[in-house]
């Protein structure tokens, strides 16, 4: 934990439990203090470093100060920061940022303090349950991973590409279906080796897993873990090609990144505040993809042939004007026909994905 977190929860303890909330108003003109709290390291080129970009975007607005914690786990220890955030620092706009912040600590923060807003990166508010000074905001990150695979596609000379997930559930499974997708659009000899670590962090394992697609013929590796420092660097030392995935890690690999599927969270943040700012009303749900400059691919690196450029190029501007990526009929790897229709940008069956697409060879169980 860092320093300044461990002085801000010990001055909590000396806060009474019955102490009187600190009244703020919702004047265009006054100053706006926004939390940002990370479940690890800032600076971890993945899904916690995607936020604190996001987060300096805000550096940039007038009269916004932002307060960050990194490293604070999924425990009472959020609770923790969330409080000496509103108590000590009197921010008004909170964004905790890690999946197992949401259930419990904030909606009972939520409902203990109404006169700050609480954002939380998924869909998981829900009108009739959750107080609404709590929401939710999500970025499609699977259209960025569909132009990876449409990179991908046209970057392998093996046609064989790996890619490294961390636990079968839908919003993974959609990335990997849309990068498979994107791939064998342009390839269709394509296959796409699936291998699941079973959990969001897992360097070690990772590390094996990209080895071991390598070896068995995989030139381009891709993923869905918290941070891929770990597969973009080992993919890089064997010489093997890379496409990332929620920031940027085209520093880690100068010669074989390709693109790279980016989380753009400084859209969300810096409308939060200009609303908040204005004493205008936060939504409740926020979702969009490249329509909405809530996701970017990451420039193209040397791994990205001259062909692979003009048709993710191609491939951003399509989806970006709403073209579906999931065009029915779909059948699973299994050669079953799971969606019979074809699924918008959008559509809420994409929640529901328990399959993989035809062109994985892998599994989810």
């Amino acid at each position: 934990m860092s320093n300044l977190s461990v002085t801000r929860r010990q001055l909590l303890g000396g806060v009474a439990a019955g102490a009187t909330l600190v009244a703020f108003g919702a004047g265009a003109a006054e100053p706006l203090t926004i939390g940002m709290i990370y479940v690890g390291p800032k600076d971890d080129f993945g899904w916690n470093q995607a936020h604190a970009v996001g987060a300096a975007a805000l550096r940039d607005l007038p009269d916004v100060t932002v307060v960050e914690e990194e490293n604070v786990p999924e425990t009472d220890a959020v609770m923790q920061s969330m409080e000496s955030m509103i108590n000590l620092d009197g921010a008004r706009l909170l964004f905790p940022t890690s999946f197992g912040y949401f259930d419990p600590f904030m909606i009972e923060a939520a409902k203990k303090y109404p006169d700050v807003e609480f954002r939380h990166p998924t869909s998981l508010w829900n009108a009739d349950r959750h107080p609404i000074n709590l929401g939710g905001y999500f970025c499609y990150l699977d259209q960025a991973h569909y132009v990876n695979g449409v990179a991908a596609g046209l970057s392998t000379t093996t046609s064989k590409i790996g890619f490294i997930a961390a636990k079968p559930i839908a919003l993974v499974l959609r990335n990997i279906n849309a990068f498979t997708i994107g791939a064998k659009k342009v390839n269709p000899n394509v296959e796409v080796r699936l291998i699941i670590t079973g959990e969001w962090s897992l360097p070690v394992r990772e590390a094996e897993a990209a080895n071991a697609l390598i070896d068995s013929g995989c030139d381009v590796i891709a993923c869905h873990v918290d941070s891929p420092k770990v597969v973009i660097e080992t993919a890089e030392a064997r010489g093997a090609r890379t496409c990332g995935h929620n920031a940027d890690q085209s520093s880690l690999a100068p010669n074989g990144f390709i693109t790279g599927a980016e989380l753009k969270w400084g859209t969300v943040y810096t409308d939060y505040a200009k609303l908040i700012s204005n004493g205008e009303k936060l939504p409740n749900v926020n979702e969009g993809g490249y329509d909405k400059d809530m996701v970017l691919s990451t420039p193209f690196g040397p791994g990205a042939t001259d062909s692979a450029i003009a048709a993710a190029m191609a491939a951003i501007d399509e989806v970006r004007g709403g073209a579906p990526i999931f065009v029915g009929p779909i059948r699973d790897n299994q050669g079953n026909i799971v969606v019979e229709g074809t699924l918008g940008l959008y559509d809420g069956a994409l929640w529901g994905t328990d399959y993989l697409v035809e062109g994985v060879i892998g599994s989810i169980t």
